[in-house]
């Protein structure tokens, strides 16, 4: 008897032990599903309810599906959702009864997460997001942190591939050449040239070319196809320990997408001979997609002797798995061939000689090509993000120039040529992971970053009519390069958040040189510190306080060079390495729903301006300079349909030591701005109209020669004959406005003028008002 009474006691144990834990798994009164801006579950997740009043967090981790379920005592709850790569959610003041709750929340990428692959709506502008998002701590470290949407990307006419740049707030994007030639940027004060300090990169792919023949840190992005970009992520100033060489003035990031909805078919063509054709898709094969995109293009320009820019450029990409993890590898080739008209003297318009759209050398032009093999791969385990990617590009240019036209050569002319041959290897690597140090929530990563530009030939030489008379310097460089860095972002209160970074950087240049004398080997490091302090949010509002040191490299033939390749006169070499400095105070804020402003005050300081004259094959060591500035950024959703936005930047540059010829900095620019109002879902009807604004700029130090200020109106109109058939108008340089796209001020000579030539304006004009039309399926 006594034995059943045991046995009916353990059953009657274990029947209640079994019914309280099936009641506390099944009475879970807090439950909901975690997903991304693409409506995709988030698994790993990690959910802290933290009662309103104190007390200890009740944490949970969503499944597979992104779901999860707390048990809490019925009261008041701040629910923060955490994953690495996204930005915290808090749901504060969430209130919890004995009866279930459902709180679902959608987590939003940082603004500078790492993803290997991407969909048109992987990234979000904070202005279009419709659920209520409450307080969001990481989406970005600073004001002028920021992303360009697909969307907004797909509003916009671009009359060059380049012009995706612009979309950035504060650039500015020119050409004072042929079409296929790198651009001319512009931010934050600087003529940045082709690159010199903004880094460039595409689908993963450094595009900023160190030691080049035509300038330092030169950036062709005209291989981009607009169609195939899922985003454009930007930074500014130097406040980023994973962001090295070039990036002083900022950074963008160029993402490419992984999966189409549906194949494309374009067909483009317009005024002056312009033409484009494209076809891309993406079926899937296997466990991922095949991306697939051929692209062929022409363009003559307005000018007197057709540019004739004709480019193939084609993209194959392999990709598996989603925001989480995944791996791609991608395949890029791109071959351009162009005649061009370069910047022409202003005299030699205004009485008479040529015509604006004229030009001095007809034999101007220049070839390239660029072929590109990435791998990317990604894991994100539950608390950790682990992402190693390799790159190997093969790369060359021709270019044909002529600036002074009968200077140096009164009898075969001044046209000169440039040659770059190279081969370009890198690796990245990062660890991301998040922990507590003290109660605190910490994010850290470490990651090191190495490249080698193995240059075959990067020469200068003389010519006329692109033959070869002589050569001015020619040289081989192996460049080589290794970075480390690690940051924290340590969250020590609901609103007060830093991130504390540091980064190491060696460089090592070889050069072996046509003149032994300009040869040698050089090394040279630096260090790098970084801080940045966010306060908030409250009320939708951050106030962050950024500042740290950077750098951009020299040229490596400046580094050894002892004698003037073309006088033989003694030259000193310049430091491979030239520091940076900047800090900036700003704040973003979501005052109302769907509006989104930013705002900012920066300086950044450069040691020298270290610059290496390609036209004559000497570095050329420019005095120390500050820049100073405000920029103020808006984007407002007025409706579903409707989207105003606009930014402005105004900028002071001076060189900072004196010197009787003046502290102007030739070229900066003083302001730009940009306004655009766009529309979607009107009937059937979507477009755009933008106007930007390109302030003036000293053309000497002394500020006695400036460039006039210019504004330019594009605009698109769009009809959707069917769900699958798009027609579209575009207009550029809607009023036809007579400006110049660049100014430089420098000496030059015309046939029959003075021996030591003419100092003037010389610029290269706005192109005319011209139309394009486009035809858009997809099936």
């Amino acid at each position: 008897m006594k034995t059943i009474s045991r046995w009916l006691a353990v059953a009657c144990l274990l029947t209640a032990t079994l019914a309280t834990a099936a009641f506390a798994q099944g009475d879970a009164n807090l439950r909901g599903r975690v997903v991304d801006s693409t409506k995709a579950p988030l698994p790993g997740v990690t959910v802290e309810a933290q009662p309103a009043g104190g007390g200890k967090a009740i944490v949970g981790v969503t499944d597979a599906n992104g779901s999860y379920a707390l048990t809490l005592t019925p009261g008041t709850y701040d629910v923060s959702f955490q994953l690495i790569n996204f930005a915290t959610t808090i749901r504060r003041g969430t209130a919890v009864s004995a009866s279930p709750t459902t709180l679902d929340a959608t987590l939003f990428l940082s603004t500078n997460a790492e993803v290997v692959v991407t969909a048109k709506q992987t990234f979000r502008n904070l202005a279009d997001i419709d659920e209520p998002v409450n307080d969001l701590i990481g989406i970005a470290d600073a004001a002028t942190v920021g992303v360009v949407t697909a969307k907004e990307i797909d509003r916009r006419p671009f009359s060059r591939a380049g012009e995706i740049m612009e979309t950035v707030p504060g650039v500015v994007v020119s050409q004072h050449s042929g079409e296929g030639k790198a651009n001319q940027y512009y931010l934050r004060g600087f003529n940045l040239d082709h690159g010199t300090d903004i880094a460039v990169t595409v689908a993963g792919v450094p595009v900023n070319m160190p030691t080049h023949a035509h300038g330092q840190g030169y950036a062709d992005a005209n291989f981009l196809i607009p169609e195939l970009v899922s985003g454009v992520q930007y930074k500014k100033g130097p406040y980023y320990a994973e962001e090295g060489d070039f990036a002083s003035a900022g950074a963008v990031n160029v993402n490419y997408l992984s999966i189409l909805d549906r194949p494309i078919v374009l067909l483009e063509g317009g005024a002056y001979d312009y033409g484009r054709a494209l076809l891309a898709g993406s079926p899937k094969v296997g466990d991922g997609y095949l991306l697939y995109a051929v692209e062929a293009g022409r363009n003559g320009g307005p000018w007197e002797r057709p540019d004739d820019f004709r480019k193939l450029n084609t993209i194959l990409r392999y990709s598996s798995g989603g925001q989480r993890g995944g791996f791609s590898i991608t395949l890029m080739g791109y071959d351009a061939k162009w005649s061009s008209t370069d910047q022409i003297p202003e005299r030699a318009v205004s009485e008479g000689l040529i015509p604006r759209f004229g030009l001095i050398d007809p034999t101007d032009g220049g070839r390239t090509h660029r072929y590109s093999l990435s791998a990317d791969w990604q894991r994100n385990d539950s608390n950790a993000l682990t992402q190693v990617s390799a790159y190997a590009i093969d790369y060359s240019l021709n270019l044909f120039s002529d600036f002074t036209y009968f200077l140096d050569d009164p009898v075969r002319g001044d046209q000169f040529e440039q040659a770059d041959r190279r081969h370009v290897y890198g690796v990245r690597a990062s660890r991301r992971w998040l922990a507590q140090w003290g109660g605190v929530k910490v994010e850290n990563v470490v990651g090191l970053q190495a490249r080698a530009d193995d240059i075959g030939t990067v020469g200068l030489y003389h010519t006329a009519a692109r033959e070869r008379l002589n050569t001015i310097r020619q040289d081989s460089v192996l460049e080589v390069s290794g970075g480390v860095y690690a940051d924290s972002s340590m969250q020590w209160s609901p609103h007060l958040r830093t991130v504390a970074g540091l980064r190491a950087d060696r460089y090592r240049f070889r050069d072996d040189s046509d003149n032994p004398l300009n040869g040698g080997t050089r090394t040279a490091s630096l260090v790098s510190p970084k801080l940045s302090v966010i306060l908030g949010p409250w009320r939708q509002t951050e106030v962050y306080v950024d500042a740290g040191y950077g750098f951009h490299s020299n040229d490596g033939r400046g580094a050894t060079i002892r004698v003037d390749p073309s006088s033989g006169e003694p030259l000193s070499p310049v430091d491979p390495l030239v520091r940076s400095k900047g800090a900036e105070i700003g704040l973003r804020t979501t005052p109302v729903p769907r509006v989104h402003i930013t705002a900012a005050l920066w300086g950044l300081d450069i040691a020298s301006e270290l610059v290496f004259i390609g036209d004559a094959g000497v570095t050329e060591a420019s005095r120390p300079s500050r820049r100073t500035g405000l920029e103020l950024a808006t984007y407002y959703n007025l409706s579903s349909a409707l989207v105003l936005d606009g930014d402005y930047a105004y900028s002071r540059a001076r060189f900072r030591d004196f010197d009787p010829v003046g502290d102007r900095i030739p070229g900066a620019v003083e302001g730009v701005a940009s306004v655009g109002l766009s529309f979607n879902g009107v009937g059937r009807f979507s477009g755009e109209i933008r106007d930007r604004y390109f302030g003036p700029r000293p053309l000497l130090e002394d500020d006695s020669v400036r460039s006039d200020a210019s504004n330019t109106i594009n605009a698109r109109l769009a009809y959707e004959v069917t769900p699958r058939i798009r027609v579209a108008l575009d207009v550029f340089n809607l009023f036809d406005a007579k400006v110049s796209d660049i100014d430089y001020f420098y000496t030059s000579r015309l046939p029959g003028e003075p021996a030591g030539g003419v100092d003037d304006v010389h610029f290269h004009p706005l192109e005319k008002r011209s139309f394009r039309v486009a035809l858009r399926t997809t099936f």
